[in-house]
């Protein structure tokens, strides 16, 4: 996604400096008004207002665009899931080799049953070149029923056997310092280990890469450095796992949310920001479709440029037959005929026992090789609001995955005890540039959901002082957890959160 992103950002600043533009980040815009020709303008914290003729407001599950031009209400709880994810180090010959791939490859993982912490939800892992995304999605009013701290839910699958064994790695262990020493010599020794585990990192990472050209010298580098951490600094070498980043945001379920207009005047809306996802059982949709509508976002602009037409029956009207056109909202709309048949395929050696009799008759008559023809005509026939509580469910998302490990499963094992990081270990690892001014305004202190936000918020940002809700949002993660009872924010210009993988 680095690379990608980038190459994007590259396209985009070459065809608009073309054109007398180009790519101005950090800035938060503040309002947008029209004047009496139809062109938009723009006010922003940083630049002074400027007219545009057209927007694409890309600007997440919590568009603040969308809310300040009345173009949909915010959505609601049932409508959301929340995620939350770990980024583990791990040298690249060592995923290649425990995943069974070669560089250019992935592999992911789904993950249900007790993890889930009687949830309605599930884990994930998958592979990147030289760390491995762990994460936890629950649908957002699970967690209001049942609230646990988000990080609760990603330690429940780090400590997973399966998981720990995945994810562990060689890491340095440092001596206690001598208090007795004296204090510039304690800081001396702590910056000199500091740097010495940094260079080990360093050297190891490119020793472990497939790209090494010159294997033996860094073989050698290594030994090298390992002793002078032994000997001179009695840094020993354990098992354990590397954590780089800790994440989390809102997502939208594009089964219940999608906007049916995703157009306000001459504003289109793409991605999150118009609640296009799909999340139906192990079929997880969501950055691709932002890539595609984002395409077809531009060529309605690219048309109405061409015309000078920008408004909503010529430009927004186009974008949403556009979007319409789009594979991905038909998956929204019905459920898709090849997801359908991994539904089916998976779920045909699941003994008819564990099913309860509510859903034991439907799945039965699906299942059926006869039957198999019409299975997609008779799932949507059913349709989503029948389907959804069987796929959707505590006996589908917790019991059954348990019973069927219990009966067809194996136990693991795991040969050391991961050693987990508290949410503010978590949080120091990340970069923030702080800004004095709150993006969060709490609107009503007292309330149920905010009294849950204390637990649900993967930041702790939020804490109940005498019966009120009180906010400190300097650690905010910006995921828009709290946003359904708070005058909700991005964070002005640069500030906030700076995630170094995403």
């Amino acid at each position: 996604m680095t690379k990608l992103n980038s190459w994007f950002a590259k396209q985009c600043a070459s065809i608009s400096q073309k054109h007398g533009g180009g790519i101005i980040p950090g800035v938060h815009v503040k309002s947008i008004r029209w004047n009496d020709d139809g062109l938009a303008i723009i006010q922003t914290d940083e630049l002074d207002e400027f007219e545009v003729k057209a927007i694409i407001a890309a600007d997440g599950v919590n568009s603040e665009i969308a809310e300040m031009v009345g173009a949909r209400p915010k959505f609601t709880p049932a409508q959301l899931y929340q995620g939350v994810k770990v980024l583990v180090k791990l040298p690249e010959t060592e995923i290649n080799e425990r995943f069974g791939v070669n560089s250019d490859e992935g592999a992911a993982h789904l993950f249900a049953g007790d993890v889930t912490l009687n949830h309605i939800g599930g884990g994930f892992l998958y592979t990147n070149h030289e760390t491995l995304s762990i994460g936890a999605v629950y649908h957002f009013d699970s967690l209001l029923k049942n609230p646990i701290e988000p990080n609760e839910l990603v330690n429940s699958l780090l400590k997973n056997p399966m998981i720990s064994e995945l994810i562990k790695d060689i890491v340095p262990v440092t001596k206690e310092i001598d208090k007795r020493l004296p204090q510039e010599i304690q800081l001396k020794e702590r910056f000199d280990v500091s740097k010495l585990i940094k260079n080990w990192n360093e050297i190891r990472g490119a020793y472990l890469t497939t790209k090494c050209e010159d294997p033996d010298s860094f073989k050698m580098q290594l030994a090298n450095i390992e002793e002078i951490m032994k000997e001179k600094h009695g840094i020993t070498f354990g098992i354990n796992y590397v954590e780089a980043e800790y994440g989390a945001k809102l997502i939208p379920d594009g089964k219940r949310c999608r906007m049916k207009k995703p157009f306000f005047k001459n504003i289109l809306f793409i991605g999150d920001a118009a609640g296009r996802g799909v999340f139906f059982g192990p079929r997880i949709e969501g950055l691709n479709i932002g890539i595609d509508d984002g395409v077809r976002a531009a060529n309605a602009i690219a048309r109405s440029l061409d015309k000078n037409d920008f408004s909503e029956n010529y430009l927004g009207e186009y974008h949403s037959q556009l979007l319409n056109e789009s594979p991905y909202t038909l998956d929204l709309k019905q459920i898709d005929k090849d997801y359908l048949k991994i539904f089916l395929d998976a779920t045909k050696d699941v003994p008819m026992d564990m099913i309860s009799s509510r859903y034991g008759s439907i799945l039965k008559i699906m299942s059926s090789g006869t039957l198999r023809g019409i299975a997609v005509k008779f799932a949507n026939i059913l349709g989503y609001d029948k389907l959804l509580p069987m796929v959707e469910s505590e006996d589908t998302y917790v019991t059954i995955p348990i019973q069927l490990a219990e009966r067809m499963g194996k136990t693991m094992s795991v040969s050391y005890s991961p050693k987990i990081p508290l949410i503010g270990e978590r949080l120091s690892l990340l970069s923030y540039n702080d800004d004095y001014v709150s993006h969060i305004k709490i609107l009503n202190n007292e309330s149920d959901f905010m009294n849950k936000i204390t637990a649900l918020c993967p930041a702790k940002c939020y804490s109940n002082e005498d019966g009120k809700i009180i906010l400190q949002h300097e650690g905010c993660l910006d995921c828009g957890t709290c946003s359904q009872e708070t005058e909700w924010r991005h964070p002005r210009g640069d500030k906030g959160i700076q995630y170094k993988y995403g």
